[in-house]
């Protein structure tokens, strides 16, 4: 679950991290209101899960009351593109912030290295620009340090990344003191990502947090009560909560081939099927071990749902899921929904012979049985026009 940087910013002002003060708005009203607590200069920024915002003109300083309500109104309902073309993303939310005068950038983050199976702090003495930047401009800039999950990150090793990335002697103490703070909050909130771009100095030589990326472990969030409000709440792509609303595992991509499958291992590798068949993936669906014909109908509408997808492919493997129930499934779906995509069904496994039977019967024009996964991503792709 990825949290606004608001959100992130109030996980870290809860443990003792120094941010700068600021105040949620929803409209051009409450943002001058805000603005006359905090008093000017004020940063009026867009609150959208992507980066990019203040080059897409979603981060405005603001001088005045009548600076405040003329960009808080410019920047609410704004529909802004990430840097690498995700979104659009609707503006409906801002933060407004006390204005920071900035002497110096840095960057750090704590971030969950499923390889090593350990959390990994990265610090660069060069901030403000991508981590990916960072690296390829000067890739000794950028220290990185893996932390022994049983003692977490002290002082001491903090101090040696804080030496080895060069930060100026007059700040290092409390630089260290903030990487210390953000691994025990990666820990304690059960985070996956926690990214600081840009750490600041400001005009009073203190270091503080201009933004906040946070990444929390969904699997986690039965530990946090509060972050499971948020998620609540979230802002969901459309397909993600229709997903969620039917109990379906699924994550929106940007192709146009819809992808369903059972097991997560099963999908994944589907998806990779598809890439190397030279298609593109609009979605990872997984089912379920057991899928009924009810979940493979609401499937099918969640992935017809995306305007996107011009072709499906069902990449099923019975083992606890039943080849007849899939079929009927695909069948119910195809008559209720008036589906006329091309679909393409790999069947295999626990009654897939059955299974297969239903759907020569049925007669469905849009439907391409291939038996193997790589004759199905093939033909997937063809159809689709890839």
């Amino acid at each position: 679950m990825d949290l606004l940087e608001y959100q992130g910013k109030e996980l870290f002002a809860r443990h003792g991290l120094p941010v700068p003060k600021g105040a949620y708005a929803s409209t051009a009203d409450a943002a001058v209101e805000a603005s006359e607590d905090l008093g000017y200069p004020v940063a009026v920024k867009a609150q959208v899960l992507i980066g990019g915002r203040g080059k897409a003109g979603g981060i405005k300083i603001a001088k005045d009351s009548a600076e405040a309500h003329e960009y808080a109104g410019e920047i609410i309902g704004m529909d802004i593109v990430g840097p690498h073309g995700e979104g659009p993303f609707r503006v409906d939310e801002l933060w407004v912030e006390a204005g920071s005068e900035i002497e110096s950038e840095f960057y750090a983050s704590v971030i969950l290295d499923r390889s090593a199976k350990k959390m990994l702090v990265m610090l660069s003495r060069m901030g403000g620009m991508d981590v990916e930047a960072i690296a390829a401009s000067d890739p000794d800039a950028l220290v990185k340090e893996h932390v022994d999950p049983h003692h977490g990150l002290d002082l001491r090793q903090a101090e040696e990344i804080v030496e080895r990335a060069k930060i100026p002697g007059e700040v290092a103490d409390q630089v260290a003191s903030i990487l210390v703070k953000l691994a025990e909050v990666a820990k304690a909130e059960d985070a996956t990502l926690i990214e600081v771009n840009p750490l600041i100095v400001n005009s009073e030589g203190e270091v503080v947090l201009l933004d906040a990326k946070v990444t929390i472990d969904g699997n986690a969030l039965y530990r946090h009560p509060e972050l499971a409000e948020i998620a609540e709440n979230a802002d969901l792509d459309p397909q993600e909560k229709m997903a969620k609303e039917r109990g379906l595992t699924y994550v929106s991509l940007d192709g146009n081939i819809g992808i369903l499958g059972n097991g997560a291992g099963l999908c994944m590798s589907t998806l990779d099927v598809v890439a190397q068949a030279g298609g593109r993936p609009a979605n990872f669906l997984d089912a379920g071990g057991g899928s009924k014909a009810e979940a493979i109908t609401d499937a099918l509408e969640v992935i017809t749902s995306n305007p996107e997808v011009n072709a499906i492919l069902f990449n099923i493997f019975g083992g606890i899921t039943r080849g007849d129930e899939v079929a009927r499934g695909i069948i119910e779906a195809t008559r209720t929904i008036g589906l006329e995509l091309p679909l393409v069904v790999r069947l295999d496994g626990t009654h897939s012979e059955e299974g297969l039977a239903l759907l020569a019967e049925a007669g469905l024009d849009n439907l391409h049985h291939e038996s193997t996964m790589l004759g199905a991503a093939k033909k997937v792709v063809e159809l689709a026009g890839n």
